[in-house]
């Protein structure tokens, strides 16, 4: 465990409510985040994604949300079982992340130089004035000018509020950062330039990196490793070129027949059949077996394991190495 900076392990998390019974929202994941390293999770919405990330810095609204079973320990120390006032400590301090949408994740009242300096106060030994210096270098780090620190959130474009955003999680050289699709709200333009500026942080500061997204040309531009989520469980796992030249899960294909072809001959796409499975309700056996087209009476039986495809790589699935 000492080269991982963080790890999970069997984390099991349910809702629960008297309108809709129990949701299985995350089912037995275990993953590691070495020093450094930036990881990828995707998957279509509703698969677990935020709600693993959101586990990691206990943030999940309790109730409906309950942490069923697991560990999720940060360099050896078991995040779960530590005080709440500890845990104040960890987020922004040594994990810090990146919400969905820029347009909502900053006060409208209060000025974004302001924002940030309150994030550095909180984390550093620093005064006012100080914390407003720090505030300033990081507004100029990504690539907003530092005289624009007394504006306000609505006196910038949603590119500039995401890079503000950026600054707030970087404040403070958090050892990890939870990206949860920080470019969805973006258009592809702007999504390059925060996605570059990004990585060069990232590299500057030698902060590891959980990326939450559904663009797998993302993933292939910015991760060393991916992990497929589906209804809750890693359908495949290992390194990004791994995933990338031999998909091996039938979900992880039908995600990349999904995408568009410029280079082909193929001028239609092809989806994936079906939907995601009621998380109320969750098939027997493989989670995947209703909309998979090789699926057999075996894969509808008892619960199905990740099995070793290759070197690191792990796949859920009956017919993984064989």
């Amino acid at each position: 465990m000492s080269e991982n900076i963080l790890s999970v392990r069997n984390l099991t998390v349910k809702y629960i409510s008297r309108e809709t019974g129990v949701c299985h929202a995350v089912n037995d994941v275990s993953l590691d985040v070495k020093k450094g390293e930036t990881i990828g999770l995707v998957g279509e919405t509703g698969a677990g994604k935020t709600t693993i990330a959101l586990s990691i810095l206990r943030l999940l609204p309790m109730p409906p949300a309950r942490i069923v079973s697991g560990e999720i320990y940060l360099q050896g120390e078991d995040l779960l079982k530590m005080p709440e006032g500890g845990m104040r400590g960890i987020r922004g301090g040594r994990i810090s992340m990146i919400f969905q949408d820029p347009m909502t994740a900053l006060n409208p009242i209060d000025r974004v130089g302001d924002q940030i300096s309150e994030m550095i106060k909180l984390h550093l030994d620093l005064n006012n004035a100080q914390a407003a210096g720090k505030a300033a270098e990081m507004l100029e780090m990504v690539g907003i000018p530092s005289t624009r620190f007394n504006d306000y959130p609505h006196q910038f474009s949603g590119g500039m509020k995401q890079r503000v955003i950026i600054a707030i999680a970087l404040a403070c050289r958090p050892e990890l950062l939870l990206a949860d699709e920080p470019t969805t709200a973006l258009d592809v333009t702007i999504q390059a330039q925060v996605l570059n500026m990004m990585k060069g942080l990232k590299n500057e500061l030698g902060t590891s990196m959980v990326l939450i997204t559904h663009d797998l040309g993302v993933v292939a531009e910015t991760c060393d490793r991916v992990a497929v989520v589906y209804a809750g469980e890693i359908v495949e796992i290992g390194t990004a070129d791994a995933v990338f030249e031999k998909k091996s899960h039938p979900y992880t294909v039908g995600l990349f027949n999904s995408l568009p072809d410029i280079t082909g001959e193929r001028k239609r796409l092809l989806p994936i059949a079906g939907l995601m499975p009621d998380p109320t309700a969750l098939p027997e056996g493989c989670k995947f077996s209703p909309r998979c087209p090789a699926c057999g009476e075996a894969c509808t039986k008892g619960p199905v394991g990740l099995r070793l495809e290759s070197g690191t790589h792990f796949v859920r699935c009956l017919k993984a190495g064989q």
